[in-house]
């Protein structure tokens, strides 16, 4: 008979214990809204928000555990509102192709653009990317040009005739529909206060961890980053953090990373250039009010 620890963990059972505490926690925060004060619901639903983030991350290389239908189910809920799950899992898969890292137009996820398009922009544009590569930025202004950024692409594609993406929209907005109906209509929580003190921050700490991922560098190995720091991050961006484990291993599950970086972190930080930070903290001193990068690709 199997150990019951290597069922729990075949069958996924730490990535369903995040999952019922993300959707179990949002649950009451959201049905007890009106005895909470402002300021406990704001980190505990920002960080909520993130944490679904990464388990929808999650879904797309690992837990594979349960049936490809159950796992898009369970992450489909849109908590952080801005965006179609399945939009995300097709952009996320091409960020993958390890040899287009950072490369604008072809990664997207990339923050550089290309110096043609650069000279083109006007001095608010370029002064507002340059801003967004402050952390402080960042948090503050960098989900509305992302979501500016996506709604551009989007509109192009519309312009192009290309309308693969509307039933991804429709399906969303009736997700959404149905979101505020619960939040709003049956626990009485007004959506401009959820969107205000649960979506927005949960977006802003979200894009924490997408912060300094990735750099420009002539070798795609030194193109990604480790950000070494403790539980509480760990667990929110699901190890995440020590991304160069992940893009070596992205099928790797998330509570396996820590014990394989530990086991060969001196070979990753040489193969990544020693690309590493100890920790958030560190991001904050370094980079709160200066650019980690220059939004000009070095080389594109």
């Amino acid at each position: 008979m199997e150990p019951i620890a290597l069922t729990f963990r075949r069958y996924d059972g730490p990535t369903w214990l995040v999952a019922a505490a993300i959707y179990g926690i949002w649950f009451l925060l959201v049905w007890y809204h009106a005895l909470l004060p402002w300021w406990l619901i704001l980190p505990v639903g920002a960080y909520l928000v993130a944490w679904q983030f990464s388990l929808q991350h999650e879904a797309i290389h690992a837990f594979r555990g349960v049936p490809a239908w159950l796992r898009f189910a369970l992450v489909f809920p849109p908590l952080g509102l801005w965006f179609p799950y399945p939009l995300y899992r097709k952009s996320h898969s091409t960020h993958h192709r390890d040899v287009n890292l950072t490369l604008p137009g072809v990664d997207p996820e990339s923050y550089y653009v290309k110096r043609a398009d650069w000279q083109r922009m006007g001095r608010l544009h370029r002064t507002l990317l340059i801003v967004n590569q402050t952390l402080a930025g960042r948090m503050i202004i960098g989900p509305p040009l992302r979501l500016w950024g996506l709604l551009a692409r989007e509109a192009r594609r519309l312009r192009e005739r290309d309308f693969s993406h509307l039933p991804h929209w429709a399906v969303h907005g009736v997700a959404l529909a149905v979101l505020f109906w619960f939040v709003s209509g049956i626990c009485g929580f007004p959506a401009w206060q959820y969107c205000l003190l649960v979506a927005y921050p949960g977006m802003s700490l979200g894009l924490l961890r997408a912060f300094i991922e990735h750099r420009a560098a002539p070798n795609p190995t030194e193109r990604i980053a480790s950000v070494e720091s403790n539980l509480v991050f760990g667990l929110l961006f699901l190890n995440n953090n020590l991304h160069v484990a992940h893009h070596l291993y992205p099928t790797m599950p998330w509570y396996d990373i820590p014990r394989y970086y530990r086991e060969n972190k001196t070979r990753l930080l040489e193969e990544n250039g020693h690309f590493i930070y100890r920790g958030y903290f560190e991001l904050v001193v370094r980079y709160l009010l200066r650019p980690v990068f220059i939004p000009v690709h070095p080389t594109h």
